[in-house]
């Protein structure tokens, strides 16, 4: 099974990737569990349409219990991934990453994995923050690779430094492993550059070139990924090839991208 965990600064496009590959690896005819670990719960929002998917955090806060089928919180989007969304406490009150750990006990006691039999899981998790709740996706089994997502903006790669060197202080405690950064272009100055000479003195490998793209935007727009908006695009194309990259390793075959 492929286990990825999605991490980045805040704003920089993990739920943009994270659905698209998802997307990709559907239509490739992979059975998908798409994860999304934020409060605003709108990771997997371009795999359904447009129409958001009932938190598990609400679920349990609106109706003061626990759901006993996972149908009651997820929604199955596009090419038939499985979406659910943690959500988060009230605005102001508790803890994010408490919401994390209590969605993933859930899931746990609800059998996802052992019922679904998933060859990919995705988790989209919230900003740049790896300690606590949010660290719950690369602990305990549930996530076996991170990818990093990144622009050449210097805030950007600030908070890719941060996570891949967050992740490596956790190596000792048998944590999932940096595979690698998506470069999701915002056409700065020297951006292919300064993503590059980043990722050589971290000893990482660009997995991924995302072109800026206007249909993405349009996409997003009407509630799709590109994959199912714009199967020609540039954008696509590249979110395929690494689908079928991680793929092929997942099979322990090589893969000319």
């Amino acid at each position: 099974m492929i286990k990825l965990a999605i991490y980045g600064k805040g704003g920089i496009g993990k739920s943009t990737c994270t659905a698209n590959l998802a997307a990709a690896f559907a239509r490739r005819g992979l059975r998908v569990i798409q994860i999304g670990c934020d409060p605003k719960a709108d990771s997997t929002i371009n795999l359904l349409g447009g129409v958001p998917v009932t938190p598990v955090m609400d679920y349990m806060r609106d109706r003061d219990e626990e759901p006993e089928h996972i149908e009651e919180i997820s929604h199955v989007g596009f090419g038939g991934v499985l979406c659910i969304e943690t959500g988060g406490p009230t605005p102001g009150l508790g803890c994010a990453g408490r919401g994390i750990i209590t969605t993933f006990g859930l899931l746990h006691e609800l059998e996802l994995f052992e019922k679904h039999k998933p060859d990919a899981v995705l988790y989209d998790v919230l900003g740049d923050v790896v300690c606590g709740g949010f660290a719950a996706p690369i602990r305990e089994g549930y996530a076996e690779q991170v990818l990093i997502v990144t622009s050449g903006e210097k805030m950007a790669l600030y908070a890719a430094n941060n996570i891949n060197s967050a992740v490596h202080n956790f190596e000792d405690r048998g944590y999932a492993a940096v595979r690698g950064i998506i470069l999701n272009r915002r056409n700065v100055a020297d951006e292919e550059a300064k993503v590059r000479a980043f990722a050589e003195k971290a000893g990482l490998e660009i997995v991924a070139d995302i072109p800026r793209s206007d249909d993405i935007i349009r996409c997003e727009d009407k509630g799709q990924t590109v994959i199912e908006g714009a199967p020609d695009s540039a954008a696509a194309a590249a979110f395929d090839a690494l689908a079928a990259k991680l793929i092929a390793e997942s099979q322990g075959e090589s893969h000319e991208a």
